[in-house]
């Protein structure tokens, strides 16, 4: 079971783990939107369908803290957040090389929907997160990335065009380890809630997991 956060009336707060669909795909693997739907089906007790709003979403294999609304109401609010960038999101990664102290990424993003593969373009849609720079091992930086917004790969195709591949990103790093894990973690979520409009931030700890494990030192 997914690590549940925290539980209202109004919302649900979890920890999606890595490899795990948000919603269903082609893969018809067992998506957490199902997954979290029975967990409220049965603690309920609740015949028939379960309501459960998608706000937003991560990619298969990327973990963390994710919010779902509980009420269409609190979905249309949370939605809102989300459109206005008054939910905030941070994400660690660990890039390629040693990138500068902090930085700023503008950019316009593609996605290419047939092959799910997305690039810089002009006629894409802006893009923009910031970054500080934590620590530097051999020839790797962890980075601590707030999200402006909630481009599809956008974190893995801003870095990786300016020479700074995630680790473990099969897709958009050349030099990726058969088999490694993307370096991408969601770690933080800020938003206000959709009834109380009390700001709450919910946040996990560095994966212990390669190469997130390099850095165990430095952050926890």
């Amino acid at each position: 079971m997914n690590n549940i956060l925290y539980e209202d009336n109004h919302i649900l707060v979890v920890e999606k783990k890595v490899n795990v669909p948000v919603q269903e795909d082609e893969s018809k693997d067992l998506d957490l939107l199902t997954i979290l739907k029975e967990y409220l089906k049965e603690k309920y007790k609740k015949p028939g369908n379960v309501y459960l709003g998608l706000i937003h979403r991560l990619d298969r294999p990327v973990g963390g803290v994710m919010v779902f609304a509980k009420t269409s109401k609190a979905a249309s609010r949370l939605s809102e957040q989300v459109r206005t960038h008054q939910m905030t999101k941070k994400y660690y990664a660990v890039v390629e090389g040693m990138v500068e102290e902090e930085g700023t990424f503008k950019d316009k993003l593609y996605k290419d929907e047939k092959r799910n593969m997305v690039r810089v373009a002009e006629r894409g849609k802006e893009a923009v997160l910031s970054y500080q720079r934590v620590a530097v091992k051999n020839n790797t930086s962890l980075v601590d990335i707030s999200l402006k917004t909630g481009r599809s790969h956008q974190i893995r195709v801003q870095f990786s065009s300016r020479g700074h591949a995630l680790l473990g990103d099969q897709k958009y790093n050349k030099k990726a380890i058969p088999g490694m894990q993307i370096a991408l973690f969601s770690y933080s979520l800020s938003f206000y809630h959709p009834i109380t409009k009390e700001l709450l931030t919910f946040s996990l700890p560095l994966p212990s997991r390669e190469p997130f494990s390099y850095f165990q030192d430095t952050i926890n």
